[in-house]
């Protein structure tokens, strides 16, 4: 798979490593995010790449003086005390700018908690000042994070570039796998954004066999991988993995996820913003509503391959285990449609946003839902509304509707929609745009449709 995205952060980087004086740089982000694949994009043959290991420390700077001695011959002949003494070594024999990642920079604290001082130290002598780049990068999130931003670390305030790596948005997909706009959608929903997981997909010849081979399979490679993503960041993996599979099934709200866990509200208030803070959780919240204050608030997982492993992992554990495969086949074909009707909703949100869309410019996008007392009706009925938005200067606003189905009628859902926005309060004195995100074109077109290729291109 060829190496796609990321020409903001290849560019960044070189001009830093190469600005003619030493840079220090942390790069983080979650496991199989591309951290380690963008530093090999742009460092030369001449620097260093450490990958460190859970070994302990006599060991771990073994290793590392050994990968050195292939840069500087004879490195690894001496015997260093510590990290400090085996940094400094580097500083006498460079010559020639170079640079020095340590990669899984966290693994090394784990042992030696003193490291992140070590390199404070090395970064403010000024009787003999760093002579090399130093990066460092790890799929800790937290304590990467926490390197440069928590007043506490010995290196806040250091780094001259804290690159945090995120998911590379869907149209890539297409790009590094080479599908048209639908099963970019399809297999988006199911691997997300993250580097690694496209390419087992791209050893597979269909997303079916991927699936089997890679999830749905005992010896897969991402049959266990929460708890590989987890292990990083969060000390009770097992409730972490408790919540994530219950809101993965379909319970959202707060109250519902403590009565599933058996444990009081409040119990679940630092397990749940540790997973929003990871990015693994998302709150969703009604249009219009305040993220602070609104009691509407849903819980729903924000990772693609994360909603489908704890859709559809969980309830079939037992079948996996035995590789029955009959169950696993009617689980997709009951379900996977809707799972990609979700991520389809996501990613139509996504699009709006920010972007000009009938030559006008949007906010944010989120869904909506309440009761609403439409025209010509007795009693009030629940709505639920796919996209939301409001142009930035106030005037209008967007509201469509999202099918990851085909034989769509445009004329029908169009006129259900203007019906419902002439009740709703927020768009009261505004302009009205009505617009249906389709899988494939509604017979009786109106010309308001998008379709995936058009939603792609706005992404």
């Amino acid at each position: 798979m060829e190496f796609v995205d990321r020409k903001k952060e290849q560019q960044r980087l070189r001009e830093l490593l190469n600005s003619g004086s030493p840079r220090f740089v942390i790069v983080r982000g979650r496991r199989r995010i591309g951290k380690s694949a963008l530093i090999g994009k742009v460092l030369k043959e001449s620097d260093i790449y450490y990958e460190a290991d859970r070994t302990a420390e006599p060991n771990q700077m073994l290793v590392c003086s050994q990968v050195i001695s292939r840069r500087f011959p004879g490195f690894a002949d001496a015997v260093y005390l510590d990290w400090k003494a085996l940094l400094k070594a580097i500083n006498h024999r460079v010559t020639e700018p170079i640079t020095v990642c340590l990669d899984e920079f966290p693994y090394l604290v784990e042992n030696t908690p003193a490291l992140p001082s070590i390199v404070q130290g090395l970064l403010d002598d000024d009787k003999e000042p760093l002579r090399y780049n130093l990066i460092l990068c790890g799929s800790s999130q937290q304590m990467m994070y926490d390197l440069s931003h928590d007043e506490s670390s010995p290196l806040f305030g250091r780094d001259d570039s804290d690159f945090n790596m995120r998911p590379i948005a869907a149209p890539f997909l297409s790009e590094a796998l080479n599908l048209n706009a639908q099963e970019t959608i399809e297999n988006y929903a199911v691997w997300g954004g993250v580097p690694r997981y496209w390419k087992l997909r791209e050893d597979c010849s269909s997303l079916k066999e991927a699936i089997d081979t890679q999830i749905f399979s005992n010896l897969g490679a991402l049959y266990e991988e929460p708890l590989h993503l987890f292990r990083d960041d969060i000390k009770d993996p097992v409730k972490t993995a408790t919540i994530m599979s219950i809101v993965g099934n379909g319970i959202h709200r707060l109250s519902e996820i403590a009565s599933r866990c058996n444990e009081p509200a409040t119990n679940l208030s630092r397990p749940l913003a540790k997973l929003l803070d990871l990015g693994y959780l998302e709150k969703d919240i009604p249009f219009g509503e305040s993220p602070k204050s609104s009691k509407k608030s849903l819980y729903q997982i924000a990772d693609p391959f994360l909603s489908f492993y704890y859709r559809f992992v969980p309830a079939n554990r037992s079948f996996i285990e035995m590789d029955r495969r009959l169950p696993l086949e009617e689980a997709l074909a009951d379900n996977l449609s809707s799972h990609i009707g979700y991520w389809w909703e996501h990613l139509c949100r996504e699009a709006v946003f920010g972007n000009r869309i009938d030559e006008i410019v949007f906010g944010k996008a989120s869904r909506w839902w309440g009761k609403v007392l439409i025209d010509g009706e007795e009693k009030p009925r629940d709505v639920e509304l796919d996209v939301v938005a409001e142009s930035t200067d106030g005037k209008t606003i967007l509201i469509g509707e999202c099918k990851w189905s085909t034989g769509e009628n445009g004329r029908l859902l169009t006129r259900q929609l203007e019906k419902i926005a002439r009740s709703l309060p927020f768009a009261q004195g505004k302009t009205i745009l009505i617009k249906l995100f389709t899988k494939t074109r509604p017979e009786e077109d109106l010309g308001n449709s998008l379709l995936p290729a058009d939603v792609l291109g706005l992404l």
